[in-house]
């Protein structure tokens, strides 16, 4: 089997889809005519000749991660929490070179984004979720793979590593300081509004639960607290739907400064990991790094 390191550089889209169709002829399920919708910290394919979403997972460092992913599926399923499902009759999650592999129920999209409303109401009710004994979760890992991206990418300049380790360290630092506010229970993990879709009947379901754990839910409000503060990318009426669907600002907290931080130097790095598969990603990391350097500068991302 290749070393985390080699899957990592050498995932790409090509690839994710032989082991795409490996995993579906273990699974006895047809994989011709499958099309590849989304290539970034997964490769989500749709089967054409089934309702089933084929996730390839970038390394196998990402196992536990998606193991903890498939049990979340099916307690929120038991709860009947609005999510994601998994494919039930189906091993999961497998391995095919080291690559993990899940199976999940196609959700049919009616033609409407879900409203920062909709993110945050479901966030409210899931974080007034009782988390079972039985469920064991992990704390929230603030960085996640950041320091696997950092190490292990290719194609960036020696001098941003340097920059980026050192960010990383100075981020921690002011972590460790930071006292929150909200009790701990069930939190997502990466919470903006491309892991919340709408079905043909208009129920907004989560979905991507890889980072799902149990934490403070100040993590889950980050996402979008930086997007419409630093980037803009929602408007004031779309965060103030938001925050009066969850009840709490988090940029009232004393601490929002270091989550939106974090959460700046966690988009880059995710960027990072695909910057040589197209000349349009690799200007966008340019830009992103760039305005890391100064924390005065414009952060004028584009969404990727």
């Amino acid at each position: 089997m290749p070393s985390a390191g080699a899957q990592a550089a050498g995932f790409t889209s090509a690839g994710a889809a032989r082991v795409m169709a490996a995993a579906c002829r273990r699974a006895r399920l047809e994989s011709d005519g499958a099309q590849l919708i989304r290539f970034g910290e997964n490769a989500l394919f749709r089967l054409a000749s089934r309702p089933v979403i084929v996730r390839v997972a970038r390394t196998a460092d990402y196992l536990p991660s998606v193991r903890n992913e498939v049990k979340v599926s099916r307690w929120l399923a038991q709860e009947g929490f609005p999510a994601a499902r998994v494919v039930e009759d189906l091993e999961q999650p497998l391995s095919v070179d080291g690559f993990p592999v899940t199976f999940w129920h196609v959700i049919r999209e009616a033609e409407r984004k879900a409203s920062y409303g909709e993110l945050g109401a479901v966030l409210r009710e899931l974080h007034s979720l009782r988390r079972p004994d039985s469920l064991d979760l992990p704390g929230y890992d603030a960085f996640g793979r950041s320091d696997l991206r950092i190490e292990k990418v290719h194609g960036i300049p020696d001098d941003d590593r340097t920059f980026l380790r050192k960010r990383g360290r100075e981020l921690r630092e002011r972590l460790a300081s930071l006292r929150f506010e909200l009790p701990k229970g069930p939190v997502h993990g990466d919470a903006h509004g491309d892991n919340l879709m709408v079905d043909q009947k208009g129920n907004a379901i989560l979905i991507d639960f890889e980072n799902f754990c149990c934490d403070y839910p100040e993590w889950d409000l980050m996402v979008t607290a930086t997007e419409y503060d630093s980037m803009g990318w929602a408007s004031d009426a779309d965060y103030a739907a938001f925050v009066d669907a969850y009840t709490w600002d988090l940029r009232q907290w004393s601490g929002f400064s270091t989550l939106r931080a974090i959460q700046e130097f966690k988009m880059t790095t995710w960027l990072m990991q695909n910057v040589n598969e197209s000349a349009d990603v690799a200007d966008e990391y340019a830009r992103r790094i760039a305005s890391l350097r100064d924390d005065d500068a414009p952060r004028d991302w584009q969404p990727g």
